[in-house]
């Protein structure tokens, strides 16, 4: 049997969240996605199916303001331009999707980002 990969693993990990997390219209699921270079989150209501908010560290909008940060900085700017664009859609509450990740560094720099913004999880 192979071994699993890092990647495998967090896959499995967040499916076995997944179970438990479900985004409604008035709670939206706050899903956050990391990649080597640039962090993406997005707000997705579950019972449609539709992402509602989305923000990236590649936005056109956010590419002047970060760059020259690191990516600590750069993923709690992702935070609060994520915070303000849902709280311009009335959305104050979301449930954290941390995507299979541990809640450390970038990740919860983006959270706290979100919480500053105005979020509340």
């Amino acid at each position: 049997m192979a071994k699993k990969t890092r990647n495998q693993a967090r896959l499995h990990r967040h499916a076995r969240v997944r179970k438990k997390i479900y985004g409604t219209p008035e709670t939206p699921r706050m899903n956050v996605f990391r990649s080597i270079h640039d962090i993406y989150v997005q707000i997705i209501d579950d019972h449609s199916g539709h992402t509602l908010v989305s923000a990236s560290s590649v936005d056109s909008a956010l590419r002047s303001e970060l760059s020259g940060k690191t990516r600590m900085e750069q993923a709690q700017l992702v935070g609060e331009e994520v915070a303000k664009r849902a709280k311009d859609k009335g959305i104050d509450a979301v449930v954290f999707d941390r995507g299979g990740y541990i809640y450390t560094g970038r990740v919860k720099s983006l959270a706290e980002g979100a919480r500053k913004g105005g979020l509340k999880f």
